[in-house]
């Protein structure tokens, strides 16, 4: 055979390609890769991590767009979101202000429910969301700063109906 022939029948068009498969499997091989040899503690420690990195870069980012070193929480929620309308479709459900935290519900939309639908050991709420986790605490701890002590973002449910994630930010306020 040579290699025209060969070539011919191997033939196809990128646009046969399915990238958005591919990056499905990758994802969850290397998730499950890394839990099945190290165990669950390091594959959500270092999916955090993953997150945690561009975090502080969208945080330095708006920072010196807005040239501002800290912000409100409800500002910093509009500007990181806004800054982000590619990968995320959020919408506020309610607002639950206390003493010493405010409890922000979310309706998320991002750009990992694409790629981890049709992987079952990916579903939303489960071990590569850590991604998003690691990426928003981070982003508002550095946009917030001493106003907060701590942040935390937790998954509540899939609502598969709307096909959003329902999630809760937690600011725990600084005295």
């Amino acid at each position: 055979m040579d290699i025209e022939d060969l070539n011919e029948k191997l033939a196809n068009s990128k646009e046969n390609l399915n990238c958005l498969k591919g990056m499905e499997i990758i994802a969850e091989a290397l998730v499950y890769k890394i839990y099945d040899l190290y165990g669950r503690n390091l594959v959500l420690s270092m999916l955090y991590q993953v997150g945690a990195g561009p975090g502080e870069v969208i945080a330095e980012r708006l920072k010196k767009k807005y040239n501002k070193e800290d912000f409100e929480i409800l500002e910093a929620l509009e500007k990181l979101i806004l800054e982000l309308k590619e990968y995320y479709a959020i919408q506020i459900r309610s607002i639950e202000t206390e003493e010493n935290r405010i409890r922000i519900e979310i309706e998320n939309y991002c750009f990992l429910r694409d790629t981890t639908k049709h992987r079952e050991r990916l579903k939303p709420g489960k071990t590569f969301c850590r991604v998003n986790k690691g990426y928003f605490e981070t982003a508002f701890k550095k946009l917030i700063g001493d106003k907060i002590k701590k942040i935390e973002i937790n998954f509540i449910k899939d609502d598969v109906e709307n096909d959003v994630c329902i999630e809760e930010l937690i600011f725990y306020l600084a005295d």
